[in-house]
């Protein structure tokens, strides 16, 4: 059995798979890290193996504590990955991306994806039918801009994410949740109209903290799985595995 753990920007998500299956998804807070860890260990004594993905500001030597009890490993650039990597500036690409990329080319083998991670950030990342890795986009995500219309102007209010009543707010409140979701839902869907024009056959796949809220928001059909990422993350460690 494996322990999986993903470090965002904001939050930590883990959880224990065996093979393909997985048993158990766990959510906490970084400074919550170490007795969430022990926790899962005490409940899954068969875990072998920690493996990490980390794109936010945990110190290593959180995890390397637990060396003495099962083999820890960091995902990072030097690792063996599915595709080849086209990127202008491949080491800059983030692991968790690089992750999403390798689930992809893994679960979907000889046609083209896009994969689309709405959490802090919106990641869009691209990989061709023959496993090139081209790039994509980032942009803020949801509640980026709900707090940058808050943190950089005097008056609008910090509002929680809420479906607008109508695309025509009529007050102060209601115009800012039809600016962030209508404008967010509109960008993701340009974005997969690009794609599409240019690549017409390819599969879209959803991820992240916000997927549950948007999936049914979005006019294009897509695979979503909030998911995606833990999974991407235990397949990329079999991989490495196999070919390391």
């Amino acid at each position: 059995m494996i322990l999986v753990v993903d470090v965002g920007n904001t939050r930590i998500k883990a959880a224990v798979f065996e093979d393909a299956t997985l048993f158990e998804i766990f959510v906490f807070s970084k400074i919550e890290l170490r007795k969430n860890i022990r926790n899962i260990l005490e409940k899954f004594r068969n875990v072998t193996d920690l493996v990490i993905s980390s794109v936010g500001d945990v110190e290593k030597q959180s995890f390397l504590d637990f060396d003495k009890v099962l083999k820890v490993h960091f995902i990072s650039h030097e690792d063996s990955f599915p595709f080849r990597n086209c990127y202008a500036t491949p080491k800059t690409l983030g692991i968790d991306r690089m992750v999403l990329a390798a689930g992809a080319t893994l679960q979907f083998p000889n046609q083209n994806r896009l994969v689309i991670d709405a959490g802090t950030c919106i990641t869009y990342d691209f990989i061709d039918e023959n496993d090139n890795y081209l790039g994509g986009a980032i942009a803020p995500g949801l509640r980026l801009r709900y707090e940058a219309l808050h943190n950089y102007t005097a008056k609008l209010p910090l509002l929680s994410l809420q479906t607008p009543e109508d695309f025509i707010g009529n007050s102060t409140s209601e115009s800012i949740h039809s600016g962030v979701v209508n404008g967010f839902v509109y960008e993701i869907d340009g974005f997969i109209d690009e794609y599409k024009a240019r690549y017409p056959n390819f599969i879209i796949i959803l991820t992240g903290g916000d997927t549950d809220f948007l999936a049914k928001r979005l006019k294009n059909t897509i695979f979503a799985n909030s998911n995606f990422l833990l999974e991407s993350l235990s397949q990329t460690f079999q991989y490495k595995i196999k070919n390391d």
